[in-house]
């Protein structure tokens, strides 16, 4: 019988931080609670990488991190502590940023469509005149290209030549011109590139895992790991960009006897995915959204966006509209190579829709991308996503009608290749668009916007909470749950402390007045978005703020950008960033302004970590954040965790021998708090995952009611807090009660012993703003 997880924690592999570094805080997590080990990707990646998807060999365990031999000490300590393990595979794509170290992608560069690995990758040798298009050159007019050790070099670029074509005498412009590659200004990528890229980042080279010698040569050392009982369990990275991700699915089922799979799929609301798909369920940002959003008070929806048009000086445009636009201007920019390959698939499979040189084609293509109201659809499954963005695409574009009604005929054919590859590229679009666009561009709550999510719903009910919950626990019982993770825009706790700015919006346009007379740089979005980072990750080191702002403002695009950075612009940005931290009038309101919001945050991070541990679905934590996590967007998120300082904070918490409860520490910038709830919520999920078969909404009763979020788990009563300022600013708890049943039972967070029946709110949560109630009897043996 397959193992299932009763908790994950992830934990970032790197040459910083290898298996042995792992394996030494195993004893510490399994005290923490832990089940299983959550590894980032551990195959043999590009020399350096510090998060492992760049996979250059799939056949070997990456020697940075430790190689085999690291991985099965690792393996070998966590099966002593009786933990699982579960890996994070990519089967999407490889890394070509050092074409010698990719075997596969050196053999297609140097041998052509005739390698035995051209089908391996997804390139299109027609468009490309039988050679791969590599956008490796800078804008000199005349690339000083050189041979030399048998390879064509560009400055730090070593590409391999075929066989036959350097003879002594011969230019290194006569020797590129004889390869089955050619080296072209790297701003061609866009439009003229000829393989398919994860999203657009051309050191990433998708393959084609659909082809059945392909998945099994890429997943030869994954299987191994599962049949051999190193790995219980596997992480799907981008699993929208394979060519048919059902079928993948069903192929790994059947490669690895079932084990226990989760997919990195986001999901818009109310979104579900095909009941046939052989996996356990999401990576978690779906639970996410639904934590975040019911401790959003929904009453400063208005108000706060109210502050953000004041700030702006008129009103912002809603969502729709923005991701439309950002959408398409993805699709007509760094992603419309991959358009163009659409319109060209179409051509060449004949039928009544125009080819590539028909511009109404491209746009029209275009356009249905822009309206995709979800990251993709898996044909036939998903075809009403289809049909609405065409609808949506003809009401923007009238004059493209007759092309969109064609376009739909074909993209709606599930195997028809221009049906297949926009189903691939509708997922980057919207990535692209919404996720790396226009969340740096949507700034009347920053919490809002994260992975998974959409920023236009403010907030949910406690009732739609418990919907989604009760749908969870019936649908996929043993999806992942998370909080932060490796690509999260903000740390788990600075969206907590940010969600208090619905609370309090007439403090915040208050503070923002101060902020824009001070250090406002002319681009009101951006301006936003960087004073409530400081404030939610405050107190933030300069040097992170700096970085999380040069991101953040090229992301945007409206006043810098990546390809062509506006350099005076990024250097008023900075300015102002040291605005920040050195004038006095600017950083004492900003420090007086968190003292207020800081406690709301700490009460509203303590509530999504009881909602997520104990609610349903198995709950994923991010490396580092059983205490408080202020993280930014990566690399960010990707710094070292100190874990001695985690295994001293837990020991201290931790009962002493003559006692049956550990400590009750403060609420406070320690963090110490969040670690006692982390820990004793995650060994009763672990020790006790009997207890937990059910998700009901649990009664509760009085006038605060609304600001608690209560629900039985089977023998479990979770308890939470929303809502912590209005809650204090009516008077608190007075009599609302929470009805569980009679019997005796104990709140495992700190060791108070309750008879049951109805109980008072301001008793239960006297000490802390969550409670976890289980009975006596059963977590006392």
């Amino acid at each position: 019988m397959r193992r299932l997880p009763a908790s994950t924690y992830r934990l970032q592999l790197h040459r910083s931080f290898t298996f042995a570094d792992a394996a030494a805080v195993v004893p510490y997590l399994h005290a923490l609670g832990v089940d299983w080990l959550y590894l980032s990707p551990i195959l043999r990646a590009e020399p350096g990488s510090d998060h492992g998807y760049d996979v250059i060999d799939p056949t070997m365990i990456d020697p940075e991190r430790g190689g085999r031999d690291g991985f099965e000490s690792l393996v070998h300590v966590a099966r002593a502590h009786g933990m699982g393990v579960l890996v994070d595979i990519v089967p999407n794509h490889v890394g070509i940023a050092t074409p010698m170290n990719n075997a596969w992608w050196a053999d297609v560069l140097r041998n052509g469509p005739a390698s035995r690995y051209a089908d391996a990758f997804d390139i299109d040798w027609a468009f490309g005149h039988g050679k791969v298009r590599v956008p490796v050159l800078g804008d000199e007019a005349e690339p000083e290209l050189r041979v030399a050790d048998g390879c064509l070099c560009y400055a730090e670029h070593r590409f391999p030549l075929a066989d036959g074509t350097a003879s002594d005498g011969d230019t290194p412009a006569e020797v590129h011109a004889r390869q089955h590659y050619e080296l072209v200004n790297w701003r061609r990528a866009d439009a003229e590139l000829n393989y398919r890229r994860f999203f657009a980042v051309n050191t990433l080279a998708g393959i084609r895992v659909e082809v059945p010698w392909v998945f099994e040569a890429a997943h030869a050392e994954v299987l191994r790991w599962v049949r051999e009982g190193w790995v219980d369990g596997l992480r799907i990275d981008h699993p929208d960009g394979l060519a048919d991700p059902g079928g993948y699915l069903d192929a790994l089922a059947g490669s690895t006897d079932g084990a226990y799979v989760v997919i990195e799929k986001i999901l818009q609301p109310d979104e579900v995915l095909p009941s046939s798909w052989a996996f356990s369920g999401t990576t978690g940002y779906d639970g996410l959204v639904d934590i975040d959003r019911v401790l959003v008070d929904p009453d400063g929806r208005v108000a706060l966006r109210t502050v953000d048009a004041r700030h702006r000086h008129e009103m912002p445009v809603p969502w729709a509209t923005l991701i439309h636009d950002t959408k398409l201007a993805v699709a007509d920019g760094i992603l419309h190579a991959e358009v163009l390959r659409i319109a060209r698939d179409c051509a060449r499979a004949g039928g009544d829709v125009a080819g590539v040189d028909d511009a109404h084609t491209v746009a029209a293509i275009g356009e249905i991308l822009a309206c995709f109201p979800v990251y993709r659809s898996y044909l036939p499954f998903g075809l009403e996503h289809l049909e609405a963005a065409a609808e949506a695409a003809g009401r923007h574009r009238p004059d493209l009608a007759d092309a969109i009604r064609r376009l739909l005929v074909v993209l709606g054919d599930p195997a028809h290749p221009a049906a297949i590859r926009f189903q691939q590229t509708s997922g980057m679009v919207m990535a692209k668009g919404v996720e790396d666009t226009a969340f740096y561009r949507y700034s009347r709550l920053g919490s809002l916007n994260e992975v998974g999510a959409d920023p236009s719903q403010f907030s949910i009910s406690t009732d739609e909470f418990h919907h989604r919950q009760q749908r969870r626990q019936a649908m996929f019982p043993t999806s992942l749950v998370t909080l932060s993770t490796n690509d999260t825009k903000r740390g788990e706790d600075v969206r907590a402390r940010l969600h208090a700015l619905a609370e309090v919006p007439a403090e915040w346009s208050a503070l923002l007045d101060i902020l824009v007379e001070r250090c406002a740089i002319g681009d009101a979005p951006l301006e936003q978005l960087l004073w409530q980072t400081m404030i939610g990750a405050w107190p933030l080191e300069r040097a992170r703020l700096h970085a999380y702002a040069e991101k953040a403002a090229r992301e945007a695009g409206s006043s810098t950008g990546w390809a062509a950075p506006a350099l005076e612009f990024e250097r008023t940005m900075h300015a102002m960033v040291d605005l920040m931290f050195d004038d006095e009038i600017v950083s004492g309101a900003i420090e007086a302004f968190v003292h207020e919001i800081a406690p709301a945050g700490w009460s509203n991070a303590l509530s999504a970590t009881l909602l997520q541990i104990a609610g349903p679905g198995v709950p994923d934590i991010y490396q580092g954040s059983e205490l408080w996590e202020t993280s930014l967007v990566d690399p960010d998120n990707r710094r070292a965790v100190d874990f001695g300082h985690r295994r001293r904070t837990l020991e201290a918490l931790d009962p002493a021998p003559a006692s049956h409860l550990g400590a009750l520490p403060p609420i406070d910038a320690q963090g110490a708090a969040k670690l006692a709830v982390t820990s004793r919520a995650l060994r009763l999920r672990r020790d006790h995952a009997d207890l937990f078969h059910r998700y009901a909404p649990v009664d509760v009763f009085g006038a605060a009611a609304s600001h608690v979020v209560a629900f039985d788990r089977g023998e479990v009563i979770g308890i939470a807090t929303r809502l912590p300022i209005g809650l204090a600013r009516a008077g608190g708890w007075a009599d609302t009660t929470v009805h569980v049943a009679v019997r005796p039972t104990v709140d495992v967070i700190t060791g108070r012993v309750f008879d049951g029946g109805p109980l008072l709110l301001a008793d239960v949560l006297q000490r802390y703003p969550v409670a976890l109630l289980a009975p006596q009897s059963e977590v006392g043996r």
